[in-house]
């Protein structure tokens, strides 16, 4: 499945980067907001789940190759963490629904 396939069938609104949504593979889920966690626990082409909109979770994604990051609960992305992810080209969605029901709803989908 792809990002923009998870995109679709979850209902979800792209921040930034969604022409390469169709180009991006995804391999599972994480979820957390503790960004040393995340570094060290995120696998390549994982779906991330967070509340983490700020420059560092950029830097996180980009080390970890995630797939996307998923803004759930209407997080904000702020202005530098948005310009980071468009230079590093981090895919990055948002929804108003929690990280529980994002994962569960992802789970259903594998």
């Amino acid at each position: 499945m792809t990002v923009k396939d998870l995109s679709d069938k979850l209902n979800l609104t792209f921040l930034c980067n969604e022409d390469k949504a169709t180009d991006r593979n995804i391999d599972g889920c994480y979820c957390g907001d503790l960004l040393s966690w995340v570094m060290s626990r995120a696998e390549a082409d994982n779906v991330w789940l967070t509340v983490m909109g700020n420059v560092n979770s950029i830097g996180v994604a980009v080390l970890a190759d995630v797939a996307c990051i998923i803004l759930t609960e209407n997080a904000p992305l702020d202005d530098n963490a948005k310009q980071k992810a468009d230079e590093n080209g981090v895919i990055i969605l948002t929804t108003d629904k929690n990280s529980y029901w994002v994962a569960s709803e992802f789970s259903k989908l594998q």
